[in-house]
């Protein structure tokens, strides 16, 4: 069984990914979804001819493990290095103490799951002794984190949730204090304090990062953070913390801080079929707006509510095309642009079936990026999983304490 990565082990293991994410940009930068031909198809016609001759059933059965395919070279050489770079083991399990009486009362049963694997990851040296829940939401997980003799503080910006969380901490008698407060905001640094343990269960983008800043400068004696949605930033592009990120040639764009989110292990059947048919739909459009402006680039277009897919495929066109002030002439065959539109997904999802080797590569380095900085920030870091995969992909879990 692979080892979690130890805190000697951070700058090798980042340094690999680095060289690989960089040698193969040409490769998962590129989106099959806003190009008609991908710059690659052109070095490597047999997995290109390959890749669009499979079926949209296809590429859905192999999307959550593409490196398991028998496809044409360079494919199953990425996808064992794409392996060995990125796995990573799980962090030790410790026990955790029995949850209070009716305590996960309310909480979805796959958020609980989430919860008891986090909590039952959090070995540390020095015992906790003042818990931070930064973004709490109700603080389901700073209460399940709770011992007698600890404090808790939850901090959350949704004022219905603080309020919620704060009657519901009331309710079991529990030590704790929820806090409206905006994390980006100047004052959130007022909050931190060196005897906290700080814990965040799937804070997005800039929220997590944030976290790791100020709770650092605070010199805060534990950070236990499991990242989501890297591309959940203000900035245009992926700002590096640690100074091997800084020296590195990749630059990140939201488009590809997208790319390790680009799975969905919850989706329902109908989920499924609205989103399908939503991207059939925009690519059959992106063909029809590619004939009219005749031009070969992409027109991006906006979010739709669900009840456009319920429109004629040609007023849905037309309606688009209204939104995008893209001019319409002519009498396109809307039977075959519809049914190109089909074709396209087929192939757009099996294209990227190549790109998604890259999902976890990249999400590796991301929060190596975060390790690195920790660790030079004077803290004592490790990095594994917490939960197994179908529980939540993002079961990346970064665990600091202060030297």
């Amino acid at each position: 069984m692979p080892a979690f990565l130890a805190h000697h082990q951070l700058t090798e293991r980042f340094q690999a990914l680095d060289l690989f994410l960089h040698q193969h940009e040409h490769l998962w930068k590129p989106r099959p979804f806003t190009a008609l031909r991908l710059e690659w198809e052109t070095h490597h016609p047999d997995l290109s001819h390959w890749l669009r001759s499979r079926t949209l059933d296809e590429a859905e059965a192999a999307h959550h493990h593409p490196e398991q395919l028998r496809a044409p070279a360079p494919f199953t050489q990425l996808a064992n290095d794409a392996i060995r770079l990125s796995t990573v083991g799980e962090l030790p399990p410790m026990d955790l103490h029995p949850a209070g009486h009716r305590l996960d009362v309310n909480v979805p049963g796959r958020k609980w799951q989430q919860i008891e694997a986090f909590g039952s990851r959090l070995s540390f040296h020095a015992q906790a002794r003042r818990w931070l829940d930064w973004c709490s939401g109700k603080g389901h997980l700073g209460r399940r984190l709770l011992q007698p003799g600890q404090q808790l503080t939850c901090l959350e910006y949704d004022t219905a949730l603080v309020a919620a969380g704060q009657a519901l901490s009331d309710h079991h008698r529990l030590p704790a204090h929820h806090l409206h407060q905006d994390v980006l905001a100047a004052d959130a640094v007022q909050q931190l304090h060196p005897d906290h343990s700080v814990v965040a269960l799937h804070a997005c983008g800039d929220l997590h990062v944030r976290l790791l800043q100020l709770a650092s400068a605070q010199g805060c004696q534990h950070i236990a953070v499991a990242p989501c949605c890297y591309n959940r930033i203000q900035a245009d592009h992926y700002q590096p913390l640690s100074q091997a990120a800084q020296a590195s040639p990749l630059r990140l764009s939201l488009d590809d801080l997208a790319l390790p989110l680009s799975e969905a292990v919850t989706s329902s059947a109908r989920e499924r079929r609205q989103r399908d048919t939503s991207m059939a739909r925009r690519l059959g459009f992106d063909l029809l707006q590619r004939q009219q402006r005749q031009t070969d680039d992409y027109l991006p277009t906006p979010s739709l509510p669900t009840a456009w897919l319920s429109k004629p495929f040609e007023t849905y066109c037309r309606d688009l095309a209204a939104l995008r002030n893209v001019p319409f002439t002519g009498h396109p065959d809307w039977t075959a642009l519809e049914a190109a539109g089909w074709q396209r997904l087929a192939e757009v999802r099996n294209l990227e079936l190549l790109r998604n080797l890259f999902r976890r590569p990249l999400e590796l380095w991301l929060v190596l990026d975060k390790a690195l900085y920790l660790q030079a920030q004077h803290y004592h870091v490790r990095l594994g999983t917490f939960c197994d995969y179908p529980l939540t992909p993002r079961n990346l879990l970064l665990l600091a304490e202060r030297k």
